[in-house]
This record gives C-alpha cells, sequence and structure tokens, in this order.
C-alpha cells in the first residue's frame, strides 16, 4: 500500500537535510534547518546544569529539566513584553521590519529564482497569494526580532500542498529534541491549545529562530537579549531621576518666626497654630467641590517653619533654592548608549543625530553595518520560507532536483551597500583592463588572483564569451542582410569531414540503375545514390605524358634523336644577322 502525503513527508524531513542529484550530476543540498550550526539543546543543558536534579527516575528528571528552561523562556518573554512599551525599543522593532520588507525594482518584497517557470509560477501563488506574504512578513518579522522565535502551523492537502498558514504564540509552543532514544534525529512541536496539549510534526510547522547563540538552541535570541539588562538598569536610573527632580526642582520657603520669651513646652503649640493659620488656604474638595479651608497640601510640602529667639532676629522669611543641575544626565546618556549598542541601530535611524560626529560619511559607514544586520536577519527568514516551499512542491508531486533547485531572495535596504560592491567591481575590471592591454598580467593570472575564479567559472565564462559572440554575429547578419543565420539550413551537404568528390553527382529517387544491373526501391544501391562522370573525348587524341614529345617505357634516346631531325630538316634553319650599317647598305 503506497505512504500517504503525509507520511512522506515525514521521510523527506526525517534528517531535515534534503539531497538531490541534477542533471549536471551535481548534488544539491538544502539544510532546512540549519543542523550544522550548532549543538541542538544547548540551552536545555545550559540551565540543567544550574539547577539541581532532585528526582531520581529518568522520566522525571527530564520532565524536571524541561520545565526548568520553559519557566526560563516564560521569564525572558515577561521581560520582553515590558521592553517594547520603551519607545526607543519598540522602534528599533518597527525599523528591523521595515527595513527588512523593502521592496525590489520590480515591486516584489520577495525574489524567486528558478530556471524552472513552473516552479516560479507554483512558488509565486504560494507565497504571494496563498501567504499573503507582501502583508504578513512584516508583523512576522517583528514578532520574530522581539521573541527570537516565531512560529506558523501548515495547513497541507494532497495534490494541492500549503492551503494556508496560521501564526502560534511563542507562549503555547514547545520545540520537542532528543525525546525518542529510538529516533534521536525525530523534532517535534507541543502546542498548548486551550489547556490540551497537541503533538504536530516537524513538516506541519515552520520555526523561524534566530540562531546567533548557541547557548539558546533549540530556541532564538532575540534582538533584544543583549539590551535587557541595560534596559533594567536605564528604567531604575530615570525613575531615580523623576523622583529626584520632583522632590528637589521646586523652590521652597523657610519661614524663621520669633518665639520670644515663650517657654520651650509651649513653642510647639505656638508653632502650630502658626502654621494651620498660614495653610489655611481656599481649596477644592475633590469628593464635593467646594472650598476646603482646613487642609492645603503644597503649603506643608514646599514650606519650612522654624522657631528662632534671641538677639536681633526677628521674624524672617527666607528662600530655599531648587535644583540646580537640571541638564546633568550624563549617567543617563551612558546607559541609552549601551543600549542603543545593543540594537545595533544606527542613532540617526531613531532621532539621536548628535552621534554622528562625522557627518554622512560616518552615517554611510553606520548605514553598511546595519545592512549587515539585516541581511542576517532576512537569511533566517528565507531558509523557513524555503522550507515551506519545499513542503508545497512535493505535496504537489515534485520529486526530482526540481524540488529544491531555487533560490529564495529579500532585497537589501542599503543602496551604499550595494554601491560599495558595484565600486569593487568596477575597480577589478579597471585593473584587469590595464594589465591585459599593456601585457603585464596573462588572462589566466587575472582570472585567478584578482577575480578569484575558479575552473568551473572560467568555462562557464568563456562559454558565455562565446555565445556572446555568436549573438553578435547573428544580429550583424539580421541587420546587413536580413536573414537569420541561426534559423537557416547550412549551405554544404552533410558529409562530414570527407573532401567532396568532384565527379559525384546526386541522384533524385532511390531506384534506376541500368539493364544490366538494375535496382529498385527495395533494394539498395551500390553507389549510394550517386554516379561517376563519364568523359568522352569523341575522337581526340591523348597523348602519353600528356605530350607528343614525351618520353615512355617503348621509346629510346635513338628514336628521339631521328625525330628532332626530322623536324630539322622539315622546317630547315634561318641564319639571321645582327643589325649593322653594312647590311643595311647590301640590301
Amino acid at each position: 500500500m503506497a505512504d500517504n502525503i503525509f507520511t512522506q513527508l515525514g521521510k523527506l524531513f526525517q534528517s531535515n537535510v534534503i539531497i538531490r542529484k541534477r542533471d549536471d550530476n551535481k548534488l544539491v543540498v538544502k539544510d532546512l534547518d540549519y543542523t550544522q550550526t550548532a549543538l541542538q539543546s544547548n540551552f536545555i543543558e545550559r540551565y540543567n546544569k544550574m539547577i539541581q536534579k532532585t528526582y531520581t527516575n529518568p522520566y522525571s528528571s527530564a520532565q524536571n529539566q524541561r520545565a526548568s528552561y520553559e519557566i526560563r523562556k516564560m521569564d525572558l518573554f515577561r521581560d520582553y513584553e515590558l521592553m517594547d512599551q520603551d519607545p526607543i525599543i519598540a522602534s528599533a522593532l518597527d525599523i528591523y521590519s521595515d527595513e527588512s520588507t523593502v521592496d525590489n525594482i520590480e515591486g516584489e518584497v520577495l525574489h524567486i529564482k528558478t530556471e524552472n517557470n513552473k516552479v516560479r509560477a507554483i512558488l509565486h501563488n504560494l507565497y504571494y497569494d496563498i501567504m499573503n506574504i507582501e502583508f504578513n512578513l512584516w508583523s512576522w518579522m517583528r514578532n520574530l526580532t522581539k521573541y527570537g522565535d516565531f512560529y506558523l502551523q501548515l495547513d497541507i492537502v494532497d495534490k494541492y500542498g500549503v492551503v494556508n498558514v496560521k501564526p502560534i504564540s511563542s507562549y503555547d509552543m514547545t520545540r520537542l529534541e532528543d525525546h525518542d532514544p529510538k529516533n534521536p534525529q525525530l523534532i517535534q512541536y507541543e502546542i498548548l491549545n486551550k489547556g490540551e496539549k497537541e503533538i504536530k510534526e516537524n513538516y506541519e510547522i515552520a520555526h523561524f529562530r534566530l540562531l546567533s547563540d548557541t547557548n539558546f538552541l533549540p530556541y532564538g535570541k532575540s534582538m533584544l537579549e543583549g539590551g535587557r539588562k541595560i534596559f533594567k538598569q536605564l528604567t531604575l536610573m530615570e525613575d531615580a531621576m523623576l523622583i529626584h527632580r520632583i522632590m528637589r526642582a521646586p523652590e521652597k520657603r523657610i519661614f524663621k518666626i520669633d518665639v520670644g520669651n515663650i517657654p520651650p513646652r509651649e513653642v510647639e503649640q505656638f508653632m502650630q497654630r502658626i502654621i494651620n493659620k498660614m495653610k489655611k488656604t481656599p481649596v477644592i474638595d475633590q469628593k464635593t467641590g467646594e472650598y476646603n479651608l482646613k487642609y492645603n497640601v503644597e503649603s506643608v510640602t514646599e514650606d519650612y517653619f522654624l522657631p528662632v529667639r534671641g538677639g536681633d532676629s526677628g521674624t524672617e522669611i527666607d528662600t530655599l533654592p531648587g535644583l540646580s543641575n537640571n541638564d546633568a544626565v550624563e549617567d543617563i546618556e551612558y546607559l541609552r548608549n549601551k543600549l542603543m549598542a545593543s540594537l545595533r541601530i544606527p542613532k540617526a535611524f531613531l532621532g539621536y543625530e548628535e552621534g554622528l560626529s562625522g557627518g554622512k560619511a560616518t552615517l554611510a559607514a553606520e548605514d553598511v553595518r546595519f545592512s549587515r544586520t539585516i541581511e542576517r536577519l532576512q537569511k533566517i527568514v528565507v531558509s523557513e520560507l524555503m522550507k515551506i516551499g519545499v513542503v508545497h512542491l512535493y505535496s504537489q508531486g515534485f520529486e526530482s532536483s526540481d524540488l529544491i533547485d531555487f533560490d529564495l531572495e529579500l532585497q537589501n535596504p542599503s543602496m551604499i551597500h550595494e554601491q560599495e560592491k558595484l565600486e569593487l567591481l568596477s575597480q577589478q575590471l579597471d585593473l584587469a583592463r590595464d594589465a591585459m592591454d599593456n601585457k603585464i598580467l596573462s588572462r589566466k593570472y587575472i582570472y585567478d588572483h584578482i577575480f578569484d575564479f575558479s575552473d568551473e567559472d572560467k568555462k562557464e565564462i568563456f562559454q558565455g564569451i562565446v555565445l556572446d559572440a555568436k549573438d553578435k554575429f547573428r544580429m550583424e547578419q539580421i541587420e546587413a542582410e536580413g536573414n537569420d543565420p541561426a534559423t537557416e539550413p547550412p549551405a554544404d551537404d552533410e558529409g562530414g569531414d570527407e573532401e567532396p568528390d568532384p565527379n559525384e553527382q546526386p541522384r533524385k529517387g532511390d531506384w534506376g540503375g541500368s539493364r544490366k544491373n538494375p535496382f529498385t526501391k527495395d533494394e539498395p544501391r551500390g553507389d549510394d545514390g550517386k554516379v561517376q562522370k563519364r568523359h568522352r573525348s569523341y575522337g581526340k587524341r591523348e597523348f602519353k605524358g600528356k605530350s607528343p614529345l614525351a618520353t615512355n617505357k617503348a621509346s629510346t634516346v635513338v628514336a628521339h634523336e631521328g625525330m628532332l631531325d626530322q623536324l630539322k630538316k622539315k622546317f630547315g634553319r634561318k641564319t639571321t644577322n645582327l643589325l649593322s650599317e653594312d647590311n643595311i647598305l647590301e640590301e
């Protein structure tokens, strides 16, 4: 009995590495889960060694270990939620998503590269129509950078592929690895849905994860993790500064009241009577909305009353100045700079242009470094999108090298980064052209040391140059003569490399011959359809040696001399003298 599509997908993703052979005998390998990056369960081992094992039963011990890092993961998520409320960090998460989902020249977020037009059409329908990647990728990228993980549940139908995707919260998802001793490479996912746990196979879940730190495997590391401690310190510092300024910023008055000769034990009552009299200012009662003349909060919190006596000191009112160092925020800026450094986003992108002391050149360098961070995020997203594409193609019947012989690409937002690449290529071309024109370096040396081409690249480049030359000749023929040499038949007959016999004549049909030796359509001919030209002289003499004076085996030297004597006697010999004056006079 044939396996259904889900069993086949389970076998396909058993090792998370798919290998296919192309028509040119080259292997195409796709590591869909980055199994070559590092260990798979380092996050578990990291926290298992910190927590003492309290169970002796292996199963109970494994459950306790699993619960330890699951609780730890929830603590991290709680901190990430608090950090998302900060305006700087919230803007940073938005910038990650904005820069990672930029349209290319064709107006597409995701570019599909493959030589198979059918595969391109199927994948375009998957990403743009079924997954609606142009609208959904922004929110997926934001959750990925915030939590370090993002999950998509795939709805798969046989012969149709992926028909729907459903995002799953990172709080409800658990990745299971090394839980089956019989199949150590088995990867499954456990979803907590309304108090019930549901197991999903590896091909049913697309797990986007940031594999920047192996200590967090099998999960990803959030982009906010590096600034989590700094964020807490910055929050405490900002709260302390706010409280300090609220309490110390306003001016206060000091009332020095002369108590005269009042006994010491009655001074307190006297001062309280003065205070009550001065704070009876009209304030509005918040409950009744009426004036209350009995209580005034500001007079108690802001002013001081001091009893004085003796000497010339009378009743006096002094002013106590408020906080004078309002601009002393170096400690806050120090922590804020560390937080921005952990986010890897240029300050100018977040509205802090004062950090760019070098002007536009510094901003360009910052932009290039930031584009590398965005490029790393895009590669992680593309790898999991390829997994979804493989599942979709396999469900529709693709099993050959076309299953994985395609590439996906997200547009890099940095134009400066692209300009640097083009500038470097332009310099290499100029150097190679000068070296070839001046006959300083050979073509092979330039290919090996300037462009660093492999032998396979050299062959492909040479073949491309030959094809370009053919196309150029073809276009010249079309423009000059109006005919296409690529579509017209060759002028010469097909005869291989042998030189054609000038005496051969073609004969139509496959029959003919003579009365003595006839042949028909069913009998093969001995002359391959060609006859020899037979020349007839019709009375023209043919001499041996092509000359009547030529000697042959029958002739002798004596006979040859006798013939010469006969010719001399017949034609005679006329003697002539040189032209002279005597000869002319005699004549």
